[in-house]
């Protein structure tokens, strides 16, 4: 059977301003759509990608109308869902008969509410948990004639004007089994990039070794909502394996993205010691939580190749922190920081604004913590409250959510807690990137540290986003308009 799975198109000007688009935008390797297609070909399916990404709406109709699939799954998350929408309706013209499928966070959270939206009526079925097992069944299904998917688990599908909810499917335990992305179907590797100012060599291939967690945060979304299983991990000789072969294919750079790298201690430092011992040519970047590393790690880290470490540092303020559920302290953060910085890495520490119960002073207490804290990069984005969190179902307690999904992004105010404005998250997120990128030191710093084209791009993106965060006025509030990239320096 033939199968397109298909990210629906997007520009960046829809996600982040277009006056500092250059030092923002980033273009991930989609994992979970590669994991799902390496499923699908192991089945015996014929299965092509287009990421909308880099085609627009009428090349990836081009590209379904040439191939002539039997299913169509489309991967949506909250901003991408009236996308996804849109994909489904104009595929449905080509060919009444296409099964189209969704998944992804968005379908993942909402579930059966996916398609009882009166606008889906396009969309036929809705993978619930993990693709892996469930897309290959719905396949099968599909393939065989079958009107009916009952029995599918972590399957939501429509019949005429019914809902049929089969429940969810068991997480997969054994991550082992797994088969590795299928990257092959990428074509051109060097497209996705992370953003710039996060990467050394290119390409980069983006690798996640365990999957869960077993934090509660506020705003974060995890299948397993009880946390009744935490992180599931894979072998560290699977790990490996998957990182000769991205070595094999080309890629000079590893960005893990699990959620912590670091949340089992004794496998974090075999994962670098295999590294090592195997002489694997290679830069990396992973993300740690601040009470989980010391400066013993972090010197491994750097010795198996890392050059960066992400910590997400979130609030300068503890009774925030505590709000949201993070588990560290601000003592922790410096620690950790001051650690990875005396071990030879690069820090990044992303800051949120609109806290439940954050105030603007405590918000600008943050900024000054940042600036304090002192690390290679800051980033400051809004707090979102993504379908599926905490945070998101309980949103009448803490403040209130946009109904314009185009604002789930980090970057648009999607929340806005009781004790501020939209308006003011905006203007805290202007005044704490003129802040800390202003500083003499810090310009002095990123000046001396050019030693590579890319060093150089980086520092001309992050210059020309300076002059704008100067410049430009309500630069990172939204306008009312259904115009994509209306924002305030529009």
């Amino acid at each position: 059977m033939k199968i397109a799975l298909v990210v629906p198109a997007w520009t960046p000007d829809e996600i982040f301003s277009a006056r500092t688009a250059g030092s923002q935008i980033n273009y991930w390797q989609p994992l979970g759509t590669l994991y799902v297609a390496a499923a699908l070909k192991q089945a015996g399916h014929d299965v092509i990608f287009l990421n909308g990404a880099f085609i627009d709406h009428n090349k990836i109709l081009e590209g379904i109308g040439s191939f002539s699939p039997d299913a169509v799954g489309l991967y949506s998350t909250a901003f991408g869902w009236d996308k996804a929408k849109f994909t489904a309706s104009s595929l449905k013209v080509i060919d009444k008969d296409i099964h189209v499928f969704v998944g992804g966070p968005y379908p993942v959270a909402l579930g059966a509410r996916c398609l009882e939206d009166p606008d889906s009526t396009d969309i036929d079925s809705v993978i619930t948990g993990e693709g892996e097992l469930t897309s290959v069944k719905l396949a099968e299904l599909i393939a065989s004639g079958a009107n009916s998917f009952n029995g599918v688990a972590g399957l939501v599908w429509r019949a005429g004007d019914e809902v049929h909810d089969n429940g969810p499917r068991p997480l997969i335990e054994d991550l082992d089994k797994i088969l590795f992305p299928a990257r092959e179907l990428l074509g051109d590797a060097g497209k996705y990039v992370p953003p710039p100012a996060t990467y050394r060599r290119w390409p980069v291939a983006v690798i996640i070794t365990s999957r869960g967690c077993n934090r509660r945060c506020l705003y974060c979304f995890q299948i397993d909502r009880n946390r009744t299983h935490g992180i599931r991990y894979r072998s560290v000789e699977n790990v490996m394996q998957e990182i000769e072969l991205c070595l094999e294919q080309g890629y000079r750079e590893i960005k893990f993205i699990d959620d912590t790298l670091a949340a089992d201690y004794d496998r974090a430092m075999e994962i670098c010691a295999e590294i090592i011992k195997r002489k694997l040519d290679f830069t990396w970047f992973a993300s740690a939580c601040v009470n989980q590393v010391d400066e013993h790690l972090l010197r491994k880290f750097r010795d198996a190749g890392c050059w960066a470490v992400l910590f997400g540092a979130e609030s300068g303020v503890q009774k925030n922190l505590n709000t949201i559920r993070k588990g560290i302290t601000t003592e922790q953060t410096i620690k950790a920081v001051r650690a990875a910085q005396g071990a030879g890495l690069k820090v990044l520490t992303p800051f949120i604004f609109g806290i439940p119960g954050e105030t603007y002073d405590e918000a600008l207490q943050t900024i000054d913590f940042a600036i304090r804290l002192n690390p290679d990069v800051a980033n400051f984005h809004s707090i979102t409250p993504f379908p599926g969190t905490d945070l998101y179902d309980n949103v009448d307690e803490y403040g209130t959510i946009s109904d314009d999904l185009r604002d789930y992004t980090y970057q648009g105010a999607a929340f806005v807690p009781h004790t501020m404005t939209r308006g003011q998250i905006a203007e805290l997120r202007q005044i704490a990137f003129r802040r800390f990128y202003s500083r003499p030191s810090f310009l002095l710093k990123r000046l001396f540290s050019i030693r590579t084209v890319n060093d150089l791009k980086a520092a001309l993106n992050g210059l020309r986003s300076l002059f704008w965060i100067w410049a430009g006025k309500g630069l990172f509030r939204r306008k009312k308009g259904s115009r994509p990239g209306n924002w305030g320096d529009a």
